[in-house]
């Protein structure tokens, strides 16, 4: 490689291996993606504020009520206010506590302690759909970015084909629609070319987004990755992992559990909560010159539930209903979920042959045809529109290649979200 000999060429060079070295350090792997998706997305973390607070529930409906202080002046003439005129004047201090029925408290904190597991499940959830997100897009990206540098390569081919027609028409040999031909051919490179620049700056600015990054923020991504995909387990199992693994599900099931507790908790409300106290009344010593007793009182009340017809056993049925709601929200997602396994699996399954097909067979092929219709035209053995038909077959299935690879990683990461294990291989 010669230097240049200009100092406005060592410039201009300089500038192009710093630009090159500043997007080689900033390269967004795709694990790095997800690193920084995890550690700073406000959806993600907003959820597991709720779950910290939902933990903090269940010690405070299962503990007792606070008791009651309470002082009192009893009997006390407003003619004198004088604590020593009459005898039964006393002034009283004392303590209550409301003692719901035995069994209540615990059925309180149980059902609080369902929700709260039932929250943390739903942080797992959140997680998990973050990271599909994050992969997805950044699939997305990678697809869009391999597009556009075939779309280059390809506009390079195009224009040499435009020159070889040229220079053939000038000297008599060729035709003049074969350039025009070519020169159109471009002009769609070039259409397309906005179209994929368009997708990839919506694509990058979402992929901010789930990083909490600022929209216009630049994304370099990797130029090579390992096109190696991996052999699923059979979907009977993806059904069984998802089964135990699904924090979905897990969150659910805990909702079950919750109502559970609740609809024992209002059969429960059929028997009556007990207040208790003590009081101590003290009095004046000094009456008609004699001392005077003080009094020691205790209290026991109870409500009686004798509405219980419209008020308790009607909240008996609502519990029995909400639980068999949530029986049924159950059944509904786990439908959902295997419905999704199928999906995923298959779409994974069609994306994975598709690479083999494109990498093995049909892009060696293409490639093969590109160079011999090359060679046959020169030499006027093909027409120019053959040549051009062939090269843009070629570019058809190097894109589709590079989209088929997107997709395949797209629908692993629908699959390991929907499963909620990683671990879905053979």
């Amino acid at each position: 490689m010669a230097l240049p000999n200009k100092p406005w060429q060592f410039l201009l060079l300089l500038m192009f291996f710093s630009t090159l070295r500043a997007e080689e350090s900033n390269l967004l792997t795709f694990q790095s993606a997800i690193d920084i998706a995890v550690a700073d997305n406000p959806s993600l973390a907003q959820m597991q504020a709720r779950s910290e607070a939902m933990a903090a529930i269940p010690s405070q409906v299962g503990s007792l009520p606070d008791p009651v202080i309470s002082f009192n002046a009893l009997n006390l003439p407003v003619d004198s206010f004088d604590t020593r005129q009459e005898n039964m004047t006393q002034l009283q201090g004392g303590i209550s506590q409301a003692i719901p029925f035995p069994g209540k408290l615990a059925l309180r904190e149980q059902a609080a302690t369902h929700e709260a597991e039932a929250a943390t499940h739903d942080v797992v959830e959140v997680r998990w759909r973050l990271l599909r997100d994050v992969k997805k897009t950044w699939w997305l990206l990678f697809y869009l970015d391999r597009a556009l540098d075939i779309i280059s390569i390809n506009q390079e081919l195009l224009r040499q084909f435009v020159e070889i027609a040229q220079t053939k028409y000038e000297v008599g040999e060729g035709l003049q629609q074969d350039v025009l031909l070519a020169q159109l051919e471009l002009s769609r490179l070039l259409d397309n070319e906005l179209s994929l620049i368009g997708a990839r700056d919506r694509a990058k600015a979402q992929l901010n987004a789930l990083l909490d990054r600022s929209a216009d923020t630049a994304v370099f991504l990797p130029t090579k990755v390992s096109d190696e995909l991996p052999e699923l387990i059979p979907e009977s199992e993806l059904f069984q992992q998802a089964e135990s693994y699904r924090a979905l599900l897990l969150s659910r099931r805990e909702a079950i559990n919750a109502a559970k507790s609740r609809l024992e908790l209002a059969e429960k409300d059929l028997y009556p909560d007990f207040k208790v106290g003590a009081y101590y009344g003290g009095r004046d010593d000094t009456f008609s010159g004699r001392e005077r007793a003080d009094f020691l009182s205790m209290k026991l009340s109870m409500n009686v539930p004798i509405f219980a017809g419209s008020k308790q056993l009607k909240a008996i049925d609502q519990r029995s209903a909400e639980l068999m709601q949530r029986k049924y929200a159950l059944q509904d997602e786990w439908n959902n979920v295997r419905a999704d396994i199928s999906a995923a699996s298959s779409d994974y399954r069609q994306r994975k042959n598709q690479v083999v097909l494109f990498k093995s067979g049909i892009i060696p092929q293409a490639r093969q045809t590109v160079a011999s219709m090359l060679s046959g035209y020169q030499v006027d053995k093909v027409d120019f529109l053959n040549l051009v038909r062939s090269q843009i077959t070629l570019y058809n299935y190097e894109t589709q290649y590079w989209m088929a690879l997107s997709e395949a990683n797209q629908a692993l990461a629908q699959l390991t979200a929907v499963v909620g294990k990683e671990e879905i291989y053979e």
